[in-house]
């Protein structure tokens, strides 16, 4: 997505809060309930979309389907498929938005509208009797809700000063955790396929709509002069590894590291259900303690990673023993005898993945192509986040297929393939020069 320029404090149009903020101009601090508003919004579009993740659209394929290896083939199919959608729209909205002329301002209409058409959306798949209804109403939930986040993203860069958007990003960044940690407490409390959908979805839709509410938003009052087409959209996709290795190799590392970790909480309810003959409440249930265990730990080893690669003044060894950790925690998922060793995988995973994710992204930093391009390459570096969600749950049905004709069972061959995958990531992180 193209960062636009840090907005003038907003003067009141009297239109519903929509402001005229010109291009270039500085403000000190982020208007008031901005970043209240935003991480609120935030909160709701990942509690209603990363609870379906974790916990409801597993159960929901599975009432729909006759058996467990159709349950986990469609799943997959409908993931996969799925996080495509939020690949493509994400940064496609996110340009429209940059060109969006309305009085309404240019992030709002966007944000409003992916809020009303992911309700619709959850409401089709709380009703769905086949797969091909769930995945349709997946791939609808996948475009709005990204593009929702793609808009509101955008005003970022719109509202808040540079010299503080880093305690800004850092406050929304716990909006993620935040959301799977509520999205696993409320599904306890929803007994039935529509409400688990539907009700985050409201959720969703009140929160945004009052951050849309109080936004002052910038209003475009012509179309930027610059074509954006077909050919302008796909570049926001490559990048050349062999002119720029290092990135390349970055781009690897990220990619491998997060398939690993990419397809652990989509199957982790058949997992429970399956291998420990768990009911549906009582998977539930431990699928919220692993991911409260699992949040806790990236909460701790985050921070202590960041801080400890500063002081060295090394990346590298950070990122390899972050992602051999997490490799170390799929091992134990594999083998766990016991619910109890779940929990404990679940911790080590997400103590590996805090750590990964807050020291790659400040090697990713060190080694962008191109200084006057960093959102564009910044985005491409997401890819490698993205990507995986759409290809693990995808193989994933071939994988656990082929395990269960073997002595080791379908669910451990998948968890110690993403170990391999991800120990190969941790590896290949020193095959970059140009960072310590």
């Amino acid at each position: 997505m193209t960062e636009s320029s840090v907005a003038a404090e907003a003067t009141n149009t009297g239109t519903g809060g929509v402001a005229e903020l010109p291009h270039g101009a500085q403000k000190a601090r982020a208007p008031r309930g901005y970043i209240l508003g935003l991480a609120s919004s935030n909160f709701g579009v990942y509690l209603a979309l990363l609870t379906p993740v974790m916990v409801s659209l597993a159960f929901k394929v599975q009432h729909i389907t006759s058996s467990p290896e159709e349950a986990t083939a469609a799943l997959g199919l409908i993931m996969g498929v799925g996080a495509l959608f939020a690949l493509l729209c994400n940064p496609l909205v996110g340009r429209l938005s940059d060109r969006t002329v309305s009085r309404f301002g240019m992030r709002r209409p966007w944000m409003l509208g992916g809020a009303i058409v992911g309700l619709a959306a959850f409401a089709l798949i709380g009703v769905a009797t086949s797969t091909w209804m769930v995945l349709l109403g997946w791939c609808v939930v996948q475009a709005s809700m990204n593009g929702l986040l793609a808009a509101s993203t955008a005003t970022v860069p719109d509202q808040v000063p540079v010299s503080v958007r880093g305690k800004v990003s850092g406050i929304i960044g716990l909006t993620t955790p935040l959301g799977i940690l509520g999205g696993s407490f409320l599904v306890n409390f929803l007994a039935d396929d529509f409400a688990r959908f539907v009700v985050p979805g409201v959720i969703a839709l009140v929160l945004v709509s009052a951050f849309v509410f109080i936004l002052k938003d910038r209003v475009l009052t012509e179309k930027p002069a610059e074509r954006y087409g077909v050919k302008e959209f796909f570049g926001s996709f490559v990048f050349n590894p062999v002119k720029h290795k290092d990135f390349g190799w970055t781009w690897l590392t990220k990619f491998l590291v997060m398939f690993g970790y990419a397809g652990i909480a989509t199957f982790l309810p058949f997992y429970l259900t399956q291998q420990f003959e768990l009911g549906e409440q009582e998977a539930i249930g431990i699928i919220l303690m692993a991911n409260m265990a699992s949040m806790l730990a990236m909460a701790i080893s985050g921070p202590i990673g960041g801080i400890l690669s500063d002081k060295f003044g090394k990346r590298r060894p950070f990122v390899a023993v972050a992602g051999g950790i997490m490799a170390i925690g799929l091992v134990v998922l594999a083998f766990a005898p016991s619910i109890e060793m779940v929990i404990v995988a679940q911790t080590i995973i997400g103590f590996g993945a805090g750590s990964f994710m807050s020291v790659d992204t400040a090697l990713a930093t060190q080694v962008l192509p191109n200084s006057n391009d960093t959102a564009k390459d910044l985005g491409v570096l997401n890819i490698a986040n993205a990507l995986p969600q759409s290809i693990a749950p995808a193989i994933a049905p071939a994988i656990i297929a082929f395990g269960a004709t073997t002595a080791l069972g379908g669910y451990t061959t998948y968890y110690l393939f993403g170990a391999v995958v991800a120990l190969a990531g941790a590896v290949l992180v020193y095959r970059i020069k140009g960072v310590k």
